[in-house]
């Protein structure tokens, strides 16, 4: 929209010069496009209005205001935390966007007679010690491998533990000391906990001391078993050592590198805890066209440290990769959220210059990565394209499969290909009922009809629509679309059918399009038939693994769960009443009539049911 439908002169005469926060909205939806802090609104404000502006973003930015709205705060700090709120919720798209949503992972340990070292994410609710947050998933997992070795600490479910009568495997492994059978004392295992919670705070120096002292106690008592076990420890300790290239001196700080190349960006955050590198982590915001490094910078920090929660340990010392003007009302913001002061620094010296150049060095290689990555997936796209010879761009493609066993629990499913390659959050599953059981064509025709019949226009319908199966399969779908498009006037996607080969072997796929019956032979190394694979393998996993977990809570279903009238509080009677489920189904209809709450009526339904 342009500057004479909004007008900002009669704007810019009410607005206050305090500090806040402002949303502008587009004009046709009334969309917030944008969230902005000022310390002063009315000089800030003003700037987007000025004759020259200094950027394209900020150009196509202003051309599409409808209105502005404000909220005025006490400090330029409040309105830094206000504003990360407000691109929270609202997700403009001329903002920069930082989608991480995933909780961190910890290590947890029990706070039990014999502790439990295991993986945690999710809120901390169950009493014990929290190690982290750790990047990934991948770094506990390798953290709790390393400990097994290190330390016999038990890694078992508790339920496990508690049902033990012999030691398990993991004892035989030198893993676990079988603290569940009494293969170690109360005071010796948790000498052993002591050691692996001084490990996991990064005191490794302190935990071999302890150790070295342990063995020579051991020696003088002539326990030479004890002693060698203690000997092995501080082996491993000192090897652990050696490969974790501590550096002590560094304590607790984020170091951060950012890369930009072909309007996309990558930040990459380097965690020191301890004196060690606890493990690192890229992110890729959403960055809109012309975006500086500085408001890319600002903006990932505030979102990264600001969004965080109690879940967000964050350190005394973040490392930046350059300068930042706002620094200090940055500082004051993150502090005020983390209840702890906070520095940010960007020039630094020794081992924090080694860790900031690393930084840089893996956020450049983890977007070079990315922006080949989507080279690649876009020249299979193109080639594709030239493929079909199509006249418009593929900008989204959908797969259909079907996944049964033996025609039990049959699912459909479909999956989605947009510009960058599978998009997941639109993925769908179809359970299939009311055909011939391992009808793959009725089952097909199902799932298409419920996807297509509710279309109402060409834009919600895929570039090319794929289906997993020969010609059998292609005739459903060419009859679905010409009963549901049809009649509503909408032209038909291109339909391919992709055909196994020979021995399903990769390669020997045969292409049918729809309607022509045309046969495409493409080469077993075409960039085009590989990403025609790809949809197709990736449309055959999500029906299977939809198959299984439908089969799967069938058959751990009761027969009781499947009997109309029969809630969670008869089966509870049935079953202690008459003294478990074989007891029951031997029971005559009379018995049954005598549990409370079971008329004979119900009690006729339930023999029935246990009969069949």
């Amino acid at each position: 929209m342009s500057d004479t439908q909004f007008d900002s002169r009669a704007f810019l005469k009410a607005v206050t010069s305090q500090p806040g926060v402002y949303r502008m909205y587009d004009a046709p939806g009334g969309t917030v496009i944008y969230v902005g802090k000022a310390k002063n609104l009315k000089k800030r404000l003003s700037s987007y209005f000025r004759t020259q502006l200094p950027d394209a973003k900020t150009q196509a930015l202003v051309a599409q205001i409808g209105h502005i709205e404000v909220t005025v705060t006490h400090t330029e700090t409040e309105a830094l935390i206000l504003e990360h709120d407000y691109i929270k919720l609202y997700m403009p798209r001329y903002n920069v966007l930082l989608r991480d949503d995933k909780s961190y992972p910890y290590i947890f340990l029990s706070d039990h007679r014999h502790p439990k070292l295991g993986f945690h994410r999710g809120p901390r609710r169950a009493k014990g010690r929290y190690f982290g947050p750790f990047p990934n998933g991948g770094a506990v997992r390798d953290s709790l491998h390393l400990m097994q070795k290190l330390f016999p600490i038990r890694q078992c479910e508790d339920s496990y533990y508690r049902a033990r009568s012999r030691p398990c495997l993991q004892y035989q492994l030198k893993r676990c000391s079988a603290p569940c059978v009494g293969k170690i004392d109360d005071q010796e295992y948790a000498e052993q906990v002591k050691m692996a919670t001084l490990f996991l705070q990064g005191k490794n120096l302190q935990v071999i001391e302890q150790l070295v002292k342990w063995m020579e106690r051991a020696s003088a008592e002539l326990k030479f078993e004890k002693a060698a076990l203690y000997r092995d420890q501080i082996q491993a300790m000192r090897t652990v050592q050696e490969q974790q290239g501590v550096h002590g001196s560094l304590g607790a700080m984020d170091i951060l590198g950012v890369s930009v190349d072909k309007g996309m960006a990558c930040c990459h955050m380097l965690f020191i805890r301890e004196g060690k590198i606890l493990g690192s982590r890229s992110y890729f915001p959403k960055l809109p066209s012309d975006t500086g490094r500085e408001e890319l910078l600002a903006s990932f920090l505030m979102q990264f440290y600001l969004g965080g929660g109690e879940e967000r340990q964050v350190p005394a010392e973040i490392i930046l990769p350059h300068e930042l003007a706002d620094v200090e009302v940055l500082q004051q913001a993150i502090a005020q959220r983390c209840g702890h002061k906070v520095r940010l620094k960007h020039s630094v010296r020794s081992d924090r210059a080694q860790f900031q150049r690393l930084a840089a060095t893996n956020a450049a290689t983890a977007l070079a990565s990315r922006v080949a990555h989507k080279s690649t997936i876009a020249d299979r796209y193109r080639l594709l394209n030239e493929v079909l010879e199509l006249t418009h761009p593929i900008t989204r493609m959908e797969c259909f499969d079907i996944s049964h066993t033996m025609g039990e629990r049959t699912v459909a499913s479909c999956v989605v290909f947009d510009g960058e390659g599978p998009a997941k959050k639109e993925y769908r599953r179809y359970k299939i009922d009311g055909i011939t059981p391992g009808d793959d064509y009725a089952a097909m025709a199902q799932a298409l009809k419920r996807r297509f019949e509710k279309v109402t226009d060409r834009a919600n319908l895929p570039t090319i629509l794929f289906i997993d199966g020969g010609r059998g399969q292609l005739t459903q779908a060419e009859t679905i679309l010409e009963e549901t498009l049809s009649p509503k006037g909408i032209a038909p996607p291109l339909v391919i059918g992709v055909a196994k080969g020979e021995g399903r072997k990769p390669g020997l796929e045969t292409l049918f399009v729809g309607f022509t019956r045309e046969v495409i032979d493409l080469p077993a190394d075409s960039p085009a038939l590989h990403l025609i694979q790809h949809i197709r393998d990736e449309a055959h996993r999500f029906a299977i693994s939809g198959h299984r977990a439908a089969r799967g809570k069938a058959r751990s279903q009761s027969t009781l769960e499947q009997i109309p009238g029969i809630g969670t509080k008869r089966r509870q009677a049935l079953l202690k009443y008459l003294g478990g489920m074989q007891e029951l189904k031997r029971a005559s209809v009379e018995e049954i009539g005598k549990v409370p709450g079971i008329s004979a009526e119900l009690a006729q339904k339930i023999r029935d049911a246990l009969r069949d």
